[in-house]
C-alpha cells in the first residue's frame, strides 16, 4: 500500500456497483449510424473493436489483484467493477456482427488488438516475489490511467446533445451512454485500487505515458481501418484535422477537452471523482431502454 498522501474524493453518497442486465437490436441501426457523417460514426465505433479485448483484460488482471485487497469496501467495488467491465465488452462484442453483416469485417483489426492485450500486457512467466508484483502493479496503474479517459468519454457522451440533434441511431447512442454513464458511476474504482495498492507518482506518470500513446496509435489506426474498409465508395479518408473539425462541432470529443484531461490526471490532487456527475449517470441508467429503464 502507497505511503504517499492521496488526494480527498469529491463527497458523494457511495453506490453499490452491480452489472447490468443489458439488450440491444441492431437490425435497425445502419452502418452509417450518424448521418451524414461517417467519419465521427467509425471514429466512435473503434470502441466496439478496443473495448471488448480491454475490458477482458481488465477483469483478467482484477481477478488476480483481489487476493492483495485489505479493504473491504474496496473490494466489494472491485468485484461489482468487474461484473460491470465483463457486460461491457459482452455488448460492444455485439456489435461486430452486425458490422459485418453491413459489409465492414473488422476481424482483422481485432485480431490486433486481442495480441496486444493477450501477448504483450498478458501474463509473463516470472518467478515469485518483486518481479511478479511488479508486473502486475504496472497493469494495475495503466488500468486507472486508461479508466481516467473512459470516464471522460462517458462523460462526454452524456452530454454530446449534438449527436441527438443530428438524428444519430437511438439504439447506438443507448449503448454509448449506457456504458459511458457505467464508467462515470465506477470511475474511482481503479485509481483508488491503484492508490491501495501503490500509488506512487512516477508510476502513474509512466504508464499514463503508455496507455496515452498506446490509445492514439490504436484509435487512429483503427478510424483509418473502418475509413478505407468502408464500403460505401465516397466516405473519403481519415485525418488528424478531421477529428478537429468533428471536435468542434460537437460530434466527437473537441482536441482542447482531450488535453486539459491530460494535466488533470498528472496532478498529484487528481481524484476521479472529480470528473463527471454521479447523478446524471444514474439518471440516465434509469432511463436507458437497453438497460430496462425505459420498459
Amino acid at each position: 500500500m502507497s505511503n504517499t498522501p492521496q488526494p480527498a474524493p469529491v463527497a458523494e453518497e457511495r453506490i453499490e456497483l452491480k452489472a447490468r442486465n443489458v439488450s440491444f437490436a441492431w437490425e435497425n441501426t445502419p452502418l452509417h449510424w450518424i448521418p451524414g457523417d461517417p467519419f465521427a460514426g467509425h471514429t466512435i465505433n473503434v470502441l466496439h473493436l478496443l473495448l471488448p479485448a480491454g475490458e477482458r483484460w481488465f477483469v483478467h488482471v482484477y481477478k488476480q489483484v483481489l487476493p492483495l485487497i485489505t479493504d473491504e469496501r474496496l473490494r466489494e467495488d472491485v468485484i461489482g467493477f468487474i461484473g460491470q467491465e465483463a457486460m461491457h465488452s459482452a455488448a460492444h462484442d455485439d456489435v461486430l456482427p452486425h458490422l459485418k453483416k453491413l459489409g465492414l469485417d473488422p476481424t482483422p483489426y481485432t485480431a490486433q488488438v486481442d495480441w496486444l492485450f493477450e501477448k504483450l500486457l498478458g501474463d509473463r512467466t516470472l518467478p515469485p516475489g518483486r518481479a511478479r508484483r511488479w508486473w502486475l502493479m504496472e497493469r494495475v496503474a495503466t488500468i486507472a490511467a486508461i479508466e481516467h479517459y473512459t470516464a471522460f468519454l462517458g462523460n462526454w457522451i452524456l452530454n454530446a446533445e449534438k449527436l441527438d440533434r443530428c438524428g444519430a441511431d437511438p439504439t447506438m447512442l443507448d449503448l454509448l451512454r449506457w456504458h459511458g454513464a457505467e464508467e462515470v458511476e465506477h470511475r474511482s474504482v481503479a485509481f483508488e485500487l491503484f492508490t491501495h495498492l501503490d500509488g506512487g507518482y512516477r508510476r502513474r506518470v509512466r504508464t499514463w505515458a503508455t496507455a496515452f500513446t498506446a490509445l492514439a496509435f490504436l484509435w487512429q489506426r483503427g478510424t483509418r481501418f473502418f475509413m478505407a474498409n468502408d464500403p460505401t465508395p465516397t466516405v473519403g479518408r481519415a485525418s488528424l484535422a478531421a477529428f478537429y473539425r468533428a471536435g468542434r462541432a460537437g460530434m466527437l470529443p473537441s482536441t482542447p477537452a482531450m488535453l486539459r484531461a491530460v494535466p488533470r490526471y498528472l496532478s498529484r490532487d487528481y481524484h476521479p471523482s472529480q470528473e463527471g456527475s454521479t447523478a446524471q449517470a444514474l439518471a440516465y441508467l434509469a432511463s436507458s431502454p437497453g438497460a430496462g429503464g425505459g420498459r
